[in-house]
């Protein structure tokens, strides 16, 4: 007769989940979420960051924060950080030292630094959701400049039909409609729209 299996006890199972915290990346920023383990997120970096990684390529994030997306970008020829002048770096630059020379301190919405017409993939999660409709037109204008003839941008944005981001003081007045206005007024081609992966924010991906 077979036994019945034991329960497992808690002080050995909260034992064993400090011990994987400890064993993580001390990357800042996952505490929003780890693409590793939360599956909006990885859906998100599976479907509209590693399809674009190239060796040969040139890729730049745009408020990198700590890094937590900084783990996939490193993996093209050359890997562009444009830091917020609105907010700390998070310290990207120290846990990835192969972008580290590559980490340009914007003012405000530019590319300074970035050859015109070098970029082959470029994204801007999350941290998108806090600007307002003037910047975001300002930044696509300024993208323009350095993205190559195909390349691809991915936005991450508020998504003000969302309830989470309703509830959200610092996410920006946007929708849908008004990014895709936006994106279009910019002269861009919307290539994808994703409008149900995340609670409280959606993602484009458009090209020149």
């Amino acid at each position: 007769m077979a036994r019945p299996k034991k329960k497992r006890r808690l002080l050995p199972r909260i034992i064993a989940a400090i011990r994987r915290e400890l064993a993580s990346p001390n990357i800042y920023g996952l505490q929003w979420g780890d693409p590793d383990v939360l599956r909006p997120l990885r859906f998100i970096r599976d479907r509209y960051v590693l399809p674009y990684v190239n060796p040969e390529d040139t890729a730049v994030e745009i408020g990198p924060g700590g890094g937590r997306w900084t783990r996939v970008s490193t993996r093209f020829q050359e890997a562009i950080c444009c830091r917020l002048s609105c907010g700390a770096s998070g310290g990207a630059e120290e846990k990835f030292s192969r972008v580290e020379d590559g980490i340009h301190k914007n003012n405000g919405t530019d590319f300074p630094g970035i050859a015109e017409r070098s970029i082959n993939y470029l994204f801007f999660l999350r941290r998108f959701c806090a600007l307002d409709a003037p910047i975001i037109e300002t930044y696509l204008a300024n993208m323009k400049m350095i993205l190559k003839p195909g390349a691809n941008a991915v936005i991450q944005y508020s998504d003000k039909n969302k309830i989470m981001a309703q509830l959200n003081e610092s996410f920006s007045e946007n929708t849908p409609e008004k990014m895709r206005t936006m994106v279009l007024n910019a002269g861009y081609t919307i290539l994808e729209e994703d409008l149900t992966t995340m609670w409280h924010s959606s993602v484009i991906r458009f090209t020149v």
